[in-house]
């Protein structure tokens, strides 16, 4: 491959892995309006966001099973295919339930997408030197669809229909899935020809599915109903029906020996903790900022701006940070700072404004910044052959969490303001005393991770030193930053 060719390569899957962050966060400030074309509840939101998170963290493991068997720049360009036409499906969706299931569909095509991103970029630059250039690039192309993401979705909202938050994917699809078919060229697969543990994935993918369900719709069929705990009971029988499986699985879908060493299970829970924080507060954020301080959805997602490019400065930096005072404290201090902007957001009340915000956004973002380096310290610890497999855990578990930190918080929230409604509180009153306690409880549960943090990576620190340094010198790091 050309030199040139190989560049264009890294600008389809760079433009590849930005549609797919970017739809993480993009839905998130369109939700007011979103509910009110739609006629949703809260719940109904939960489930936009969350139908596409389900799917995506139940399914990449998958994605990555597929690209061994198949080939890496196949399953990338079919995830593809697959992402744009589901965007273009939800853009034209005119109801919930049309809506929820095309972002499933969204779902199933980013699976595909990410865990072939950085194998096609470490075939695609095999020397050292170019590939840490072309995997910086690429990782900053994932800060930048976090950054815009919040804007986005408040301009289209504000000045067009909703839809097109979908619909923008549609020209950058096709651009990169011809630029794709181009550039790309066919990664080795593995020769050992893994199969795809349905086992694991069924019961894995029932698990996650009937927590959600009953986190989600809990609330509004009561949480004591027979449905509501036959869901909670069928996830609690599937998870153990998976670890049952996965134990005896001589391919299994995750492998849980990883969890026997301290920094790998400590980490993981760190870096779970931290996507509950993110995935949670970005949700919840938008709905406060538009229903109890009247913000435009423009001046919403440019509330975000700061608070993302903070964290994106600050990931940049991190690793020089973790190389001097070790991952234990860097990630430890990360999320204390997440955990203080939380509190501190609970305080601001109706009558805040974007000043008494920003200090807290900002310090929510030097703290989410400092997380980074996380990854690469833990699979720093693991024998080379098993950071693929980590790497994959890794992935699914923040993809988890975060779903979790949706649910689990919508849930609490829900109840809440059920319970502030029946005594007397206005909607408004209701929303915003309930979503201050949810805040209140969400800054406790990322502060549990302060001591965990220090506890099980404290043999990391000198692991996370010398990958930084190998970094630096142009070697690929074991996962994306992003």
């Amino acid at each position: 491959m050309t030199d040139t060719r190989r560049w264009w390569a890294l600008g389809a899957i760079a433009l590849a892995t930005f549609m797919t962050y970017l739809d993480n966060n993009v839905v998130n400030v369109a939700l007011p309006t979103i509910q009110r074309d739609l006629g949703l509840s809260i719940s109904g939101l939960e489930w936009i966001v969350s139908g596409y998170i389900l799917v995506f963290a139940g399914l990449m493991l998958v994605g990555g099973r597929l690209a061994d068997l198949f080939g890496g720049r196949r399953i990338f360009l079919i995830g593809l295919g697959v992402f744009t036409l589901a965007s273009l499906a939800a853009g034209l969706s005119g109801d919930g339930t049309t809506l929820i299931a095309t972002r499933a569909l969204q779902g199933v095509g980013a699976a595909l997408l990410t865990p072939t991103a950085l194998a096609l970029l470490t075939s695609t630059f095999p020397d050292p030197r170019e590939r840490g250039t072309a995997v910086g690039l690429w990782s900053a192309v994932g800060a930048l669809a976090l950054a815009l993401g919040p804007l986005t979705g408040g301009f289209i909202s504000e000045r067009w229909d909703w839809g097109w938050i979908y619909l923008i994917n549609v020209p950058i699809g096709i651009l990169t899935l011809g630029l794709g078919l181009w550039a790309i060229r066919p990664a080795p697969r593995d020769r050992a020809r893994r199969g795809l543990d349905l086992p694991g994935l069924a019961t894995s993918s029932l698990a996650l599915f009937a927590l959600t369900y009953g986190l989600i719709e809990g609330e509004g069929a009561g949480w004591t109903s027979p449905e509501i705990l036959g869901a909670f009971g069928l996830a609690l029988a599937s998870a153990l029906a998976f670890v049952v499986t996965e134990t005896r699985s001589r391919e299994p879908m995750i492998d849980l020996s990883l969890f026997r060493s301290r920094v790998f299970s400590g980490g993981t829970l760190s870096m779970g903790l931290w996507a509950f924080g993110v995935f949670g507060i970005y949700f919840f954020t938008a709905l406060y900022l538009q229903n109890a301080l009247g913000f435009s959805p423009v001046e919403a997602g440019a509330s975000f701006v700061p608070m993302a490019l903070l964290m994106a400065v600050t990931a940049a930096l991190a690793p020089r940070i973790s190389g001097a005072l070790g991952t234990a404290r860097t990630v430890a201090g990360g999320l204390l700072l997440m955990a203080a902007a939380i509190f501190g957001i609970s305080f601001v009340g109706e009558g805040g404004s974007f000043g008494d915000l920003l200090p807290w956004f900002l310090l929510y973002g030097l703290g989410g910044g400092l997380l980074v380096p996380l990854t690469t310290a833990i699979l720093g610890t693991l024998p080379e052959a098993r950071a693929g497999v980590a790497s994959g855990v890794l992935n699914v578990s923040r993809e988890i969490f975060g779903l979790l930190g949706i649910t689990v918080l919508g849930a609490i929230l829900n109840a809440r303001q059920t319970s502030n409604a029946a005594d007397g509180a206005g909607p408004l009153p209701a929303f915003l005393s309930a979503y201050q306690f949810t805040l209140v409880l969400a800054a406790a549960i990322v502060l549990v991770g302060v001591p965990i943090s220090l506890f099980s990576l404290r043999t990391a620190r000198r692991t996370a030193g010398r990958t930084a340094v190998r970094e630096n010198a142009g070697e690929r790091p074991a996962v994306p930053a992003a």
